[in-house]
């Protein structure tokens, strides 16, 4: 559903996004991480036809983002940074004002406006003139407005901030929803636990390069090690660890627990837990220590930082 292919742009002497390589699925949702100035924003104005790319390609729904720039604008939703709400109009104006702009019938821009504003609370506020929203309101609002065309794709810059954790959720909520009805997404947040819940893919960009693309799973093995199994038994180890010396790789030992990696969990706990049994340790539990996407973006980054000065 998007493509990119060697995308540059250059400002200048400032080369601002370095020979990005993409492809993002239909009906998933690809997070986009880096902090600020990395290029984020400047890879999404090139491929909603804000931007013309200085090399490379990019099609977003099957269009070329600078040959067919009206039918890439008529397939993409996007919610930016900074708003651009019109604060003197009321809710419902403002969104039919928009539905003309995408040439809705006026009966479905009604229709899909009343419906959105429903899904995001805002019913309520329907006649309120935008200038009287809360922040959060505002952004939930730029959200309706990103979606009222029904797009079969959404460009999502920091959708929670300025939320409360209610509608953040809702917002989150709605986007496994989209992506339930097939709809692609890519999202760039600061938000990680966000991006971790909701993302297929990740995407990490600094100085303008891609330095790490692949599902959660992939980028935890690469950079941060195979999987870290935990075993937590009834009162002390008695013996576990000798018990599993030469079997698998014991990382940390507690009181009453012990830790060892595996790149073949499916085959290797059962294994584990059955030797354990065996020689009589009372196990409680047998789980897999949950990472941080957190702790595997700033792998990427450090080693990259690495990298850079090397070539220095």
């Amino acid at each position: 559903m998007i493509e990119a292919e060697g995308l540059t742009k250059v400002f200048d002497e400032f080369c601002a996004v370095d020979n990005l390589h993409l492809n993002v699925e239909a009906g998933s949702v690809f997070a986009f991480l880096g902090p600020n100035g990395a290029g984020k924003t400047t890879t999404i104005r090139m491929l909603t036809s804000i931007l013309k790319p200085t090399s490379g390609w990019a099609r977003v729904a099957g269009y070329d983002v600078v040959n067919e720039a009206p039918y890439v604008r008529a397939s993409v939703g996007v919610l930016t940074e900074q708003h651009g709400l019109y604060e003197r109009m009321k809710a419902l104006e403002y969104l039919d004002f928009f539905g003309r702009i995408y040439h809705l019938p006026a009966e479905i821009r009604r229709k899909r406006a009343l419906e959105l504003m429903e899904r995001f609370g805002l019913q309520d506020a329907l006649k309120k003139r935008v200038g009287e929203y809360s922040k959060g309101m505002k952004q939930k609002l730029a959200l309706v407005r990103a979606m009222l065309h029904n797009p079969p794709v959404l460009l999502l810059d920091e959708p929670t901030s300025a939320m409360d954790p209610q509608s953040a959720k809702q917002v989150r909520d709605s986007v496994e929803e989209l992506k339930r009805d097939k709809r692609t997404i890519i999202l760039t947040t600061h938000n990680l636990p966000e991006a971790q819940q909701l993302a297929d893919r990740i995407g990490v960009i600094r100085r303008g390069r891609l330095i790490a693309n692949g599902t959660f799973s992939e980028l935890s093995r690469r950079f941060v090690g195979e999987p870290l199994m935990e075993v937590k038994f009834t009162h002390s180890l008695n013996g576990a660890t000798a018990s599993l010396q030469g079997m698998v790789e014991i990382t940390a030992t507690g009181p009453d627990w012990l830790r060892y990696r595996t790149n073949t969990p499916h085959a290797t706990n059962p294994a584990v837990l059955q030797k354990l049994l065996t020689d009589g340790a009372e196990v409680i539990t047998l789980s897999e220590v949950q990472r941080s996407l957190e702790a595997v973006y700033l792998q990427i980054v450090a080693e990259d930082e690495g990298k850079t000065n090397d070539s220095h």
